[in-house]
């Protein structure tokens, strides 16, 4: 199993991603820059979070349009493990490969804070290591966070089960007053209809570790080794 990170100029979370898997998780990891198109044969391809070509016109449209995105949405098409955080969530929208959009967080500021979120099922590459009725506590670091989707768009990702995470408090418990951006439906992750493409937009990586005190992050990581064994 070998893991693709793609590093963008203003990707600023690709070596916690490269940290946790390699020295955490103990996998195989490759470090993919923006310009080339060279998958080095990965089993699965993550984009990171950051602030992929300064966060000029939207986040992440510029990043969109990179050489490698190319082979990125041609793996995903052929059934690729794709998983998006924060800045990587954003970019994978814009390439067309998640629904929906990530709008500017309704108070218009950069908000960086653990917040709790709870997986909406058990039974995706993300979740599946999760235990039952848990709230995860991951923080967030994102100006863009706002996920929005059409009236139809939304009732159609209901429908396939295609909504993966939604903010909510320590206990579980969903509700506006735990939403910190304004998401639409409180949702903080989606994937694709065939789920194999993944967006979030807490970082899991920056709550995998010990030293900080915090390792829920580690729950969605085992959950996506687990799923590509």
């Amino acid at each position: 199993m070998k893991f693709g990170i793609i590093i963008f100029p203003g990707s600023n979370c690709d070596h916690d991603m490269i940290y946790v898997l390699r020295e955490i998780m103990e996998q195989n990891v490759v470090e993919l820059w923006h310009k080339k198109q060279d998958l080095q044969n990965v089993s699965a391809i993550i984009l990171p979070g950051g602030f992929s070509y300064g966060d000029y016109l939207r986040s992440g449209a510029i990043a969109r349009h990179s050489p490698i995105m190319e082979k990125v949405i041609g793996f995903a098409e052929k059934g690729g493990f794709v998983f998006g955080v924060c800045n990587g969530f954003q970019i994978l929208c814009e390439a067309g490969l998640l629904p929906g959009a990530l709008l500017y967080n309704t108070n218009q500021q950069f908000i960086c804070k653990n917040v709790c979120i709870k997986p909406e099922t058990l039974k995706t590459p993300l979740t599946n290591a999760i235990p039952d009725n848990r709230a995860l506590k991951i923080p967030i670091a994102h100006k863009e966070g706002r996920f929005y989707a059409d009236k139809d768009t939304l009732v159609s990702m209901r429908n396939n089960g295609q909504i993966l995470f939604r903010y909510c408090d320590e206990n579980g418990k969903v509700s506006r007053d735990f939403n910190p951006n304004g998401s639409i439906d409180n949702i903080a992750g989606v994937c694709n209809k065939k789920k194999n493409v993944f967006g979030m937009m807490p970082h899991p990586e920056r709550a995998s570790d010990d030293e900080l005190g915090n390792t829920d992050g580690k729950f969605i990581f085992d959950s996506i080794i687990y799923h590509l064994k």
